[in-house]
């Protein structure tokens, strides 16, 4: 069966409005998904589906890149809603500084021009490497990146992130679940994955992304039975971005019962 739990929108860094992803979801016959975008929750609000279960993806603070997806979580919820808030208020800034290092650097893009290439929505680094695409510095949204955009290199901006024990208590508090996003991107050593889930566990995680699109076989198989070892649900998710990830397709398949766990508790 085909499920997808991890799909972004233009509500952050993706390239298709929350509608227009439900509709490549019909097409592709996939029955159940989420849409998790970036410390945000506006690009769900409307979608009410029976087979989607409402999410969000939340940065957090980390000496490597570490990502916690939230399920079920209740929209309605008031310390979700303001800590999101918060973090939309930082993000304005970090784009106001985005656009000055631009500007010092010759192009010419202004903050208008970024609000309007986001169509009203959050404005995020894809946006800004559209721009660069549109006006010729560039010959495409990944040279945007390798050249300029990335961590490590000059445009790039750390963004405001909470703590992990924050971000946990969050969804938590909004009545959802926890889940680590794509472990390997947070290490590939597998005794110190280990030691991380210990702890995040103790904070309250409740699962891990066990079926991703650039997991291998060996990978899958570990963060199985690290799910098994510690009762965590396991979950599935392409991290679909539209065109800023052309080599990712929507839909992850899975055999129910690997997943139904987690089904069982969102919906």
């Amino acid at each position: 069966m085909l499920v997808d739990f991890h799909m972004h929108t233009t509500a952050s860094d993706g390239t298709f409005s929350p509608e227009s992803l439900v509709k490549i979801v019909e097409e592709r016959d996939i029955e159940y998904f989420s849409i998790t975008d970036h410390d945000t929750i506006d690009g769900i609000k409307k979608i009410s589906k029976e087979n989607f279960v409402p999410g969000l993806e939340i940065s957090v603070e980390y000496q490597s890149t570490l990502h916690i997806l939230g399920y079920g979580i209740d929209l309605n919820n008031k310390k979700l809603i303001d800590t999101l808030e918060m973090l939309k208020k930082y993000r304005l800034e970090r784009n106001k500084i985005i656009i000055e290092k631009m500007q010092k650097m010759g192009f010419n893009i202004t903050f208008e021009e970024a609000l309007k290439e986001a169509k009203g929505t959050l404005i995020g680094r894809p946006h800004f490497a559209s721009l660069m695409v549109k006006k010729g510095y560039v010959n495409s949204l990944k040279e945007a990146f390798e050249k300029y955009l990335k961590k490590g290199k000059p445009l790039y901006e750390n963004k405001k992130r909470l703590n992990i024990d924050e971000a946990i208590k969050i969804i938590k508090e909004a009545k959802g679940i926890a889940i680590l996003a794509h472990p390997y991107q947070t290490t590939t050593d597998n005794e110190k994955l280990e030691s991380l889930i210990k702890k995040l566990v103790s904070l309250g995680l409740d699962g891990l992304e066990v079926y991703y699109s650039k997991h291998t076989n060996i990978m899958i198989q570990t963060y199985e039975k690290l799910s098994q070892k510690y009762g965590l649900v396991k979950t599935a998710g392409s991290d679909f971005h539209g065109k800023n990830t052309p080599d990712i397709h929507p839909g992850i398949d899975v055999k129910l019962k690997d997943i139904e766990t987690f089904i069982s508790r969102v919906f």
